[in-house]
C-alpha cells in the first residue's frame, strides 16, 4: 500500500522550500493546501507572530481527521523548520537507496521525512478506506530553537490521549520514551570600569568576578541524571580598560527536574558569592526550555508501537532515553501522553545528514499500521 516513488517525489517537493527556523511560511502554506486535499480539517496559529514576526515566519498547523470506526483517537506530530544551512538545498536519490544533499547544505531529513511519513500515511488511510479512529496532526513551526512552536501552541485543541511524534534519529523501530529538563541562564556581572594603567585599583574587573565564580562551578557530567555547561562568555570594552560588563551563558539538563533546578541554584549561588566578594552586581536569569518526561514502557501508547512491529514482523524496538528536548516535552506537559520515535534520519543537523528510502518506507508502513482498527 505504500508508494515509494511518491514517498520520494513528495520528500523532493518538501525538501525545496527554505524553511529554516522562523521562515517556514513557504512549507507551511504548502501543507496546508496538502493536508486539506487528504480531507482534514485545518487550522494555522499565530506563532510566528508571537515569537518572531516576519515576512516568512509562520505559525503551528493543527489538522483533524475525523475517525470511519470507533477507537482512541491518535496524534502525530512533526516539525516543518530545518537548522542552518538549510537554504537551496538538493536532495541526491543514490543507486543504493541513500539520500542525501549535495554536501553544502543539511538535508533536512529532520525533520522532513516525519512529514513525509504521515502524509503518506494519510493518504493512504483514504485510498484504501482503511478503518481508523480520529487523527489529529500538528506540524509544530521553530521547533529547532528549544521548541518555541510548541511552547505557544494551544493544546486544548487536542483530544488524543496518546502521541507519536516523528523527529529521533537512528534506524526506524526504535523510539524514545524520556527527555530532560532544559535550563538556560545567563549571569550578567556589573563590576566597575577604570584605565587599566593609570588607576585599575579603582576597577572592580567583571571578567575576574566571572572566572572565579565559574571556576567554582562543577560543569560537564554532574551524576547519571544531570549535565551542566558554561558555553558563552562575553563582555568588556578595551584591552586597557578594567572590564565593567561581563555575560556568562549556559545550561542544565537533568532527566529528573528537582536535580535541574537544584543545579541552576547552585550555580546561581557561586556567581552570588564571587560579586559578594569583589563588590559587584549579579543579575541572574533561567529561563526553563522544556520540562522533563518519563513515559512507562507498559503505557498504551508503546504498547500499540510494538503492537504494530510485531504486526509487520519488524521484531521489538529498541526504546532509549535522549537528552536532548523535542516538541513531545510539551506534549506530556499538557497530558498528552507521547513517544518520539526514530523517522530514517541519521546525522542530523550536520551536511552530512542522510536517510535510506526503505527506512522512510518501513516508517510510513508502521504509522499506517497504527491507526488501523481491528
Amino acid at each position: 500500500m505504500i508508494n515509494r516513488e511518491r514517498l520520494w517525489n513528495e520528500f523532493r517537493v518538501l525538501n525545496a522550500f527554505d524553511s529554516e527556523s522562523f521562515h517556514e511560511r513557504d512549507i507551511t502554506e504548502y501543507l496546508v493546501n496538502k493536508l486539506k486535499s487528504l480531507g482534514l480539517s485545518v487550522e494555522i496559529d499565530d506563532a510566528g507572530e508571537k515569537l518572531r514576526p516576519n515576512e516568512k515566519s509562520a505559525g503551528n498547523i493543527y489538522a483533524f481527521l475525523k475517525g470511519n470506526a470507533e477507537g482512541e483517537a491518535l496524534l502525530f506530530s512533526a516539525h516543518t523548520d530545518t537548522v542552518s544551512p538549510g537554504n537551496n538545498k538538493k536532495a541526491i536519490l543514490h543507486e543504493d537507496g541513500k539520500v542525501t544533499s549535495d554536501g553544502t547544505t543539511v538535508l533536512g531529513a529532520d525533520d522532513i521525512t516525519g512529514i513525509v511519513a504521515i502524509l503518506e500515511m494519510l493518504t493512504v488511510i483514504g485510498e484504501e478506506n482503511i478503518p481508523h479512529p480520529d487523527i489529529e496532526v500538528v506540524f509544530f513551526a521553530a521547533e529547532e530553537p528549544y521548541c518555541r512552536g510548541s511552547s505557544v501552541f494551544d493544546f486544548s485543541k487536542i483530544h488524543a490521549k496518546y502521541g507519536y511524534v516523528l523527529d529521533l534519529d537512528g534506524p526506524v523501530g526504535k523510539i524514545a520514551n524520556s527527555a530532560p529538563t532544559i535550563l538556560q541562564f545567563s549571569a550578567e556581572i556589573t563590576g566597575r570600569s577604570a584605565h587599566a594603567g593609570f588607576e585599575p585599583e579603582k576597577g572592580i574587573s567583571a571578567i575576574l568576578v566571572a572566572s572565579e565564580a565559574v571556576s567554582a562551578l562543577k560543569l560537564g557530567r554532574i551524576d547519571e541524571f544531570t549535565t551542566a555547561n558554561v558555553g558563552l562568555i562575553h563582555g568588556g570594552s578595551g584591552k586597557n580598560i578594567v572590564p565593567e560588563t561581563v555575560v556568562v551563558e549556559g545550561e542544565v539538563r537533568s532527566s529528573v527536574n528537582e536535580k535541574a533546578v537544584g543545579t541552576v541554584k547552585e550555580i546561581k549561588q557561586a556567581f552570588n558569592l564571587a560579586a559578594e566578594k569583589y563588590g559587584a552586581y549579579i543579575k541572574f536569569t533561567v529561563e526553563e526550555m522544556v520540562s522533563a518526561y518519563s513515559v512507562d514502557e507498559n503505557s498504551p501508547v508503546i504498547g500499540k508501537y510494538k503492537k504494530a512491529l510485531e504486526k509487520l514482523g519488524y521484531g521489538e524496538p529498541e526504546i532509549v532515553s535522549t537528552f536532548g528536548g523535542s516538541d513531545n516535552n510539551y506534549l506530556n506537559k499538557y497530558g498528552i501522553e507521547g513517544i518520539v520515535i526514530a523517522n530514517a534520519m541519521n546525522k542530523v543537523h550536520t551536511t552530512q545528514e542522510y536517510f535510506y528510502m526503505d527506512e522512510l518506507e518501513k516508517s510510513a508502513k508502521i504509522l499506517t499500521e497504527l491507526v488501523k482498527v481491528r
